[in-house]
Parts: structure tokens; C-alpha cells; sequence
């Protein structure tokens, strides 16, 4: 085990070095979110964007859960990763948001939103949401964390939980999204190399059999996928489908992750980019589920195992003494470059969005100060919500993450990917977007929750139900986004000529041609 504590020591050592080595470039706010002027190339931007899409959530949350219960067929939400939420996403978004932001100087989404729409109201309540939904998404990245290293190195949680938020928070205060970007790159290639030794290291074990018939017609791998007969809307058919839309196209209204094509340097930067994060997407979502469908092979009756503990205890049985550390590594890297992401625009909304334009006026080191420290107290938030979670076993992680991101999508499909897309879009549909989602969302979780346990049952129960049922109400609500921007547009006013001319006309430097 010495060599694998080794490993964790030189990585956690990298880390810092990152912290070091960044902290002289991070002096504007300009410089702490988007890394400066001059952009990242393709090579980061696309490293930052696949390592923030891709967390211990999952490795732990989604790989073991979805594999244990859907086998093979799960392995389409990490193809549907890839090439929906990855290579299309690229392909319609990067260009679009880059021109746009350059053009209307937006720094955050809530920032996009206010000067699109035209509207300050817009700018503080999406502020505010943003804030509030990105806490428990973060928090499911610790507990996914704490789970490997309690199984593999017999470690406590909520000392893994601790040690991971003090890091993160060490090199994202002192660099911001360049020291994010960086240790992204490296964190980036660390997985890579990672999940090729895992699954190397899972294929080459006794419990796995090569013959690639039996693989694939194994009947506890392809059961959801070949005469599944259960086609309600809690049977496995809808859940695979809810899985594979909510992770895939929720990314497109993100703010940590379409946060990666304001900083993007140019043209070139943008073809490197769409490959790139394609290639590391399906690399990082096949292996993983692949390596969760194999969990059937390992135990009698994987059905018995907790979601959490199906990975880990699969990786403390087959990953020889000296890999260990590799795997852990690769786990860690993958939570904290999401965790890092996530952590910047938490405190960017709340320091550019919402401190900045109250009182009186703010200047940039003033804002960048607060910036910094409310990076470390949104860690703080999350970490502690995460320690609490695994104490009282409030949610399962990939739950926790789907309710994040459902909501967050839900309230900003319609308005960010249209609004970059269209002239048309106006201010009373984005707000009918925002209010509608959250509404519909609270909505769905009850009557779901009854329809899945009966009217008989405890609220709490019907609300435990109800989030469980998150992918399929995080989609809907996408959907629904998408409609109700395009109806309430064609019937309300449209935007000023000014906007519009700001938003979509306007030649300023950095423009993409």
C-alpha cells in the first residue's frame, strides 16, 4: 500500500504546485473566470469541459447504480454523453456562446441573461437559483468520493470530504479558472490513463469471460434491452431514456459547462475542442458503464450491494497493489476539476451578479476578492451538506445530481440555447421558462411520488419517491423549457433593436469568424 499512499501524496502535491504556479494569474475578475483576454486553446478548454462534465458522481453514483440495474444497455447514456452532450453540444453551442458573451461582455450566465433580456430582476433570481442547485450536485460529488476511499483505503468519509474541499479550494482561490483549466489538463489525462488501466485490470480477471457472445447475451447484462416487458413510466425502458436525455442535453444549459466556450481562444481552438472532448467523453462514459454492467460478474447477486459501494468494492477486489493509487487518483481528478468548476460559478453569481450592482459601486479588486472567498465558502456549504448526507442517507448521489440538474436545465434550456440561437426569444418567455420549471418541477416530485408509492403514504416517503423519479422530471421540464420559450415568444414583445444589434450585430475584438 505504500506505493499507492505514494501516488496520492505526488498528486495532491501537483495540486498544489497548480495553486502556486497560477496565483500571479488571477489579478482581474477577467483574469479569475475567463483566464484572461486571450482565451485557452482547444486542447484545455476541451479537458475542462469533458473533466467537469465527468465526476466520481459517475464512477460511484451513475456507473454502479445504472449498471447493476440495466446491465449493458446502460452503456448508451455514456454514448449519448459523448455525442449529445459532447460532439453536438460543441457543434451548435461553442461558436454561438463565444461571439455572444465577447459581444454583450457577459462573464456569467445570470450576466448572459440581463444583458440579452435586458433585465436586472433576471439577472439576481437566476443568480440565486443557480447558487442553490449547484450545492447539491456538489455535494454528490463528495459522497461518490468518500465511498471509494472508505471501501479501498479504509479511510472515513468525512476526512476523504474534508481533505478533498481544503484542496480544491487551495488551488481555485489563488488561480481561478486558468489554475482550474490546468489542473483540469492534468487531471484530464490522469482519467484517461486511469480508465484504461481499470478495465484492463477488470477484463484480465477470472470473473469475466472474453467470448464476446456470451458477453453481450448474457441475460443479466442485455435484460433491459432485449424483451424488457415493463414499458410504464417507472419501468426500466423510460428510466434508461430519462437517464440518457438528462445527461446529455442538460449539459447544454449548465453554467459550469457552457462557462468553457466563453474562454475559448479561436476558430482552431473550437475544431481541437469538438474532437477532443468527444473523444474523452465516449473514452471516460463507455468505459465506466461498461465497467458498471460487468459488476454482474462479480457478485452472486449484485442486486444486494448499495449503489455506492458496487464500484468500490469491485475495484478493491481486482486492482492489484500498486494500481490502487492510479485508480484513486483517477477518481479524485474527476471530482475535483467538477468540483472546482462548479465551486467558480457558484461564487462567480453571487460576486458578479449580485454583489457588484447593489449599493454602491464595486471595484474589480473588490469583487474579485469576494470571488475568491466565497469559492471557499461554497466548498464549505457543499461539504458539509455531503457529510450530512452520508450520516442520515438523505438522497442517493445520482438523485442528489439529477435534481441539480434537472432544475437548472429545466429553467435555462429554452432561454440560453435559443437565446443564442434566435433573435426571437423575449424577456416574458424566459421568465415564463424560470417560473414554470420551477413550479412544474415541485409538482412532479409529489404527484410522482404518489404514483409510485400509493396516496397512503408518509409526505416524506412521497417526496423520497418523487426525487427519485428526477431524471424523468428533470426532462420533462427540458422539454417544456424549450415549448414554452418558443410559444410565449411568438405572443410577447420582442426585444429592442439595441439588444438585439448588441447581442447578435455588434463587431467587437475577439469575435470568432
Amino acid at each position: 500500500m505504500f506505493f499507492d499512499y505514494l501516488v496520492l501524496v505526488i498528486y495532491v502535491v501537483m495540486m498544489v504546485g497548480v495553486a502556486i504556479y497560477t496565483k500571479n494569474r488571477s489579478g482581474s475578475v477577467d483574469d479569475f473566470l475567463l483566464a484572461g483576454k486571450k482565451g485557452l486553446n482547444g486542447w484545455m478548454t476541451a479537458f475542462a469541459y469533458g473533466t467537469t462534465y465527468f465526476s466520481a458522481v459517475i464512477f460511484i453514483g451513475y456507473a454502479g447504480q445504472f449498471g447493476k440495474s440495466f446491465g449493458l444497455s446502460s452503456v448508451w447514456i455514456g454514448i449519448g454523453n459523448a455525442i449529445i452532450g459532447t460532439l453536438i453540444a460543441w457543434l451548435v453551442l461553442a461558436k454561438r456562446t463565444k461571439n455572444m458573451t465577447t459581444r454583450l461582455g457577459s462573464k456569467t450566465m445570470p450576466d448572459f441573461f440581463e444583458k440579452r433580456y435586458g433585465s436586472k430582476k433576471l439577472k439576481l433570481v437566476s443568480a440565486i437559483i443557480i447558487f442553490i442547485f449547484l450545492i447539491p450536485y456538489s455535494a454528490s460529488v463528495y459522497n461518490g468520493l468518500s465511498a471509494l476511499f472508505e471501501i479501498v483505503f479504509n479511510i472515513p468519509g468525512w476526512v476523504v470530504m474534508l481533505a478533498l474541499a481544503g484542496l480544491t479550494a487551495l488551488y481555485l482561490f489563488f488561480g481561478g479558472y486558468f489554475a482550474t483549466a490546468l489542473s483540469d489538463f492534468i487531471q484530464g489525462i490522469i482519467m484517461i490513463i486511469g480508465v484504461v488501466l481499470m478495465i484492463i485490470c477488470f477484463l484480465s480477471t477470472e470473473n469475466v469471460n472474453w467470448d464476446i457472445s456470451e458477453l453481450v447475451n448474457n441475460p443479466k447484462l442485455t435484460w433491459f434491452i432485449v424483451g424488457a416487458e415493463d414499458t410504464s413510466i417507472f419501468g426500466p425502458a423510460v428510466s434508461l431514456i430519462s437517464l440518457i436525455l438528462l445527461t446529455s442535453l442538460g449539459v447544454w444549459a449548465l453554467p459550469q459547462t457552457v462557462h468553457k466556450y466563453y474562454a475559448i481562444r479561436d476558430k482552431k481552438a473550437i475544431t481541437q475542442g469538438v474532437v477532443v472532448s468527444t473523444a474523452f467523453a465516449l473514452l471516460i462514459g463507455f468505459i465506466a458503464y461498461f465497467t458498471g454492467a460487468l459488476s454482474h460478474y462479480f457478485f452472486d447477486d449484485v442486486t444486494l450491494i448499495p449503489d455506492t459501494q458496487v464500484i468500490p468494492t469491485m475495484l478493491a477486489k481486482v486492482i492489484p497493489v500498486g494500481l490502487t493509487g492510479v485508480i484513486a487518483v483517477l477518481i479524485l481528478s474527476a471530482s475535483m476539476s467538477t468540483l472546482s468548476s462548479v465551486s467558480l460559478a457558484s461564487a462567480s453569481v453571487v460576486a458578479v451578479d449580485i454583489y457588484k450592482d447593489t449599493g454602491k459601486p464595486k471595484t474589480d479588486k473588490q469583487v474579485n476578492t469576494l470571488m475568491r472567498i466565497l469559492t471557499i465558502v461554497f466548498v464549505a456549504i457543499s461539504v458539509i451538506i455531503a457529510i450530512l448526507n452520508e450520516k442520515f442517507n438523505i438522497a442517493a448521489i445520482a438523485y442528489m445530481m439529477g435534481v441539480s440538474w434537472g432544475t437548472l436545465a429545466g429553467c435555462f434550456m429554452g432561454p440560453f440555447v435559443l437565446g443564442v440561437c434566435s433573435k426571437k426569444v423575449t424577456k416574458a418567455s424566459v421568465w415564463a421558462s424560470i417560473i414554470s420549471s420551477l413550479v412544474l418541477t415541485v409538482v412532479l416530485i409529489i404527484v410522482l411520488g404518489y404514483a409510485k408509492i400509493g396516496l397512503a403514504s408518509s409526505f416524506g416517503a412521497v417526496l423520497k419517491a418523487g426525487v427519485s423519479c428526477s431524471p424523468l422530471i428533470g426532462v420533462i421540464c427540458m422539454v417544456f423549457s424549450i415549448i414554452i420559450t418558443i410559444v410565449v415568444s411568438a405572443f410577447t414583445k420582442k426585444p429592442s433593436e439595441e439588444i438585439i444589434k448588441n447581442a447578435f450585430e455588434k463587431e467587437v475584438e475577439g469575435l470568432i469568424k
